[in-house]
């Protein structure tokens, strides 16, 4: 929005309207990266944070934390006089994201039934699409009201956040947690309550057993670099980071300035985002309905060819029609849109949620918040980085950025095909047994005797 470029990013509104730039190069602005980017680093740090707050006091109060850090930052963005005043709540957004990303997905594993464990944990992900697209709706009719529309946009995050922090409080924590922090009188009702049925008498004594393990592992971040960690964190980081290299977040943070970089004016390249940004939605459901049927891995490798396709496409018209100062032909310029919401789409009901599902219902109880931590860290550190070095790239690499995220899809794509696992319809507290031991690479790691000899410390060490 013009008016928010003119208080904080007032070089970067000169480019835009008064200096003859490149198409690729008007918003190539460290601040204006920076703006996005901070709230990803301080996810990373928070994420390590909130590994232990989930162990020492459970999935629901630390959502409850995650969402008092939302409204922190909502109301420093909102009231934001000078531009560190607006980078310090993005950084408590931040924390919030580290918080919430760590415990959301943890807790929808750890109560879901394994026949929908993948649907409803893909649910964490629909809600971010469609926070996404009311973001792009609020963004689209903020614009227009001058001079404070952006404060009103910044200040309507305060509504998701209100709505995390009373939905918190509402719901119960998991059976999970609860036994693992030595509650198992409460853990044995909570189970029984969200299964209605008292016959969970197997389930809860193979909780009990992974968590007389877990007890017994002092320093969970000390074992994961233990061998038999290796797979699952291996795989929980790669997808993480290999979800960041599909160049989604390049498009969806940027989505306006890049429709804007092809010739659309202002509302027009908002309204694509919104566009873009349904797609997103209705792409997410149907990752719901397929992945417990169809599995991970088909969903993974068929998207890869399907976003391979999509960029390779886009960066062929960019590079061959788009100048540093012409537009682009109107039936080109929505031909792009055509193809970036079959990106979004493929992304959408793969990677994007995926990249959420499979880390959460891979690592054991001793190491599953320490390993989701660095997971999760790992997805913000690469978010971080593409959202800051973004708009440089656009402006040095031109087209060929599109090509530079083709390159990753096939690296990724093959990654799926060789070094990832199914886990569908396997318990979480099986994936040793039935998964990793298993597969033709990771068995070599994952020991006869059983992943808990291997990974327990006993009590008088450290």
């Amino acid at each position: 929005m013009d008016d928010f470029l003119k208080k904080f990013f007032h070089i970067v509104y000169v480019r835009k309207h008064e200096v003859k730039e490149s198409n690729y190069c008007k918003y190539d602005n460290q601040g204006l990266q920076l703006f996005t980017s901070s709230l990803y680093l301080a996810a990373i740090i928070a994420s390590f944070f909130a590994s232990k707050a989930c162990t020492k006091y459970g999935r629901k109060r630390t959502m409850q934390a995650a969402s008092l850090f939302f409204l922190t930052g909502v109301v420093l963005d909102c009231a934001a006089m000078n531009l560190p005043m607006l980078i310090i709540g993005r950084i408590f957004l931040g924390f919030g994201v580290g918080f919430a990303n760590q415990a959301v997905p943890l807790f929808l594993s750890e109560i879901a039934p394994v026949r929908i464990r993948g649907a409803l944990n893909i649910l964490f992900q629909l809600q971010v699409t469609i926070g996404i697209f009311i973001a792009n709706i609020v963004n689209y009719f903020t614009s227009n009201l001058h001079p404070w529309g952006w404060r009103l946009s910044l200040g309507l995050a305060g509504i998701p956040a209100s709505i995390l922090c009373l939905g918190s409080l509402l719901i119960t924590e998991t059976p999970t947690s609860l036994i693992e922090r030595k509650k198992q009188d409460e853990g044995l009702q909570v189970l029984k309550k969200i299964r209605g049925t008292n016959n969970v008498n197997a389930e809860f004594q193979e909780l009990v057993r992974a968590s007389e393990i877990a007890w017994q592992v002092k320093h969970p971040f000390r074992n994961l670099r233990k061998r038999n960690s290796r797979p699952q964190l291996i795989i929980g980081i790669m997808i993480q980071v290999y979800q960041q290299f599909t160049g989604i977040n390049a498009i969806m943070f940027y989505s306006p300035v890049l429709f804007q970089t092809m010739g659309f004016r202002n509302d027009a390249s908002l309204l694509s985002a919104v566009i873009t940004g349904l797609v997103n939605v209705f792409s997410t459901i149907v990752s719901i309905v397929l992945v417990d049927r169809v599995g991970r891995r088909k969903l993974l490798l068929q998207a890869a060819v399907q976003m391979l396709i999509a960029q390779t496409i886009i960066g062929g018209i960019l590079a061959a029609k788009l100048h540093d100062n012409n537009s682009l032909d109107k039936g080109l310029a929505i031909a792009v849109v055509v193809f970036v919401c079959v990106f979004v789409a493929g992304f959408a009901w793969s990677w994007g949620p995926l990249g959420w599902l499979i880390p959460s219902e891979t690592f054991p109880l001793e190491t599953r918040t320490a390993g989701y931590a660095f997971a999760v860290s790992s997805n913000m550190l690469f978010t971080f980085l593409i959202a800051q070095a973004f708009l440089s790239m656009l402006c040095h690499m031109k087209a060929g950025i599109f090509f530079f995220f083709a390159a990753w899809i096939v690296i990724m794509g093959l990654s799926a095909a060789f070094l990832l696992p199914e886990t569908k319809g396997i318990p979480i507290d099986e994936m040793t047994e039935r998964v990793w031991k298993k597969h033709p690479y990771w068995k070599r790691f994952v020991d006869d005797d059983g992943h808990e000899l291997a990974e327990v410390e006993k009590g008088t060490q450290g």
